[in-house]
């Protein structure tokens, strides 16, 4: 038998964790399937003024996914009105149990940033392909203040969180 989770479930993994496998199954299950879906999602963005971004599947996987850093900074302001995916995005480790015979299995939060207690992190949201580098989007704290990021096309797996870091760094000493 295969795995059974319910749409709360898949969407917390797909935020939380990056899997790609609960974006994608999210996707293939919404009313009227994978492309209403897509069209849901472009629809959505179109309605947050998001004018450059265009999305061609829910996993972020797709080359035609297009979007901007400006976009993105719409889209965290959007995400943040709704506390199931601000929850989601901060959780740092998470179980479940999609298999009937199977015990629970254990998801870890992809922003390493959450483990920081320096960190007052609000939303967060990671990914990564080939032509788009490390990317990191997130809403955090800083000094009292909520600071948006918003970090493209990095090289190296760590690149985003250190660049966070030194950006925080450099706020706390400006103010």
């Amino acid at each position: 038998m295969g795995a059974t989770l319910t749409r709360r479930e898949l969407l917390l993994l797909a935020l939380m964790s990056s899997e790609n496998r609960a974006a994608t199954a999210l996707g293939r299950t919404y009313p009227g399937g994978m492309t209403h879906f897509i069209a849901q999602m472009n629809a959505k963005a179109a309605s947050l003024g998001m004018q450059s971004s265009r999305f061609a599947d829910p996993a972020g996987l797709n080359v035609a996914n297009v979007s901007t850093a400006s976009d993105l900074a719409r889209m965290l302001h959007a995400a943040h009105g709704y506390p199931l995916i601000t929850a989601a995005t901060t959780t740092p480790t998470g179980r479940c149990a999609p298999y009937p015979q199977g015990g629970p299995m254990r998801y870890v939060n992809t922003n390493r940033l959450l483990k920081n207690p320096d960190w007052h992190i609000e939303l967060s949201k990671t990914g990564y392909i080939n032509e788009a580098g490390r990317c990191l989007v997130m809403q955090a704290r800083i000094g009292g203040e909520a600071i948006s990021i918003v970090l493209l096309n990095s090289f190296g797996k760590l690149t985003p969180f250190g660049d966070s870091n030194r950006l925080r760094k450099w706020m706390m000493a400006s103010s």
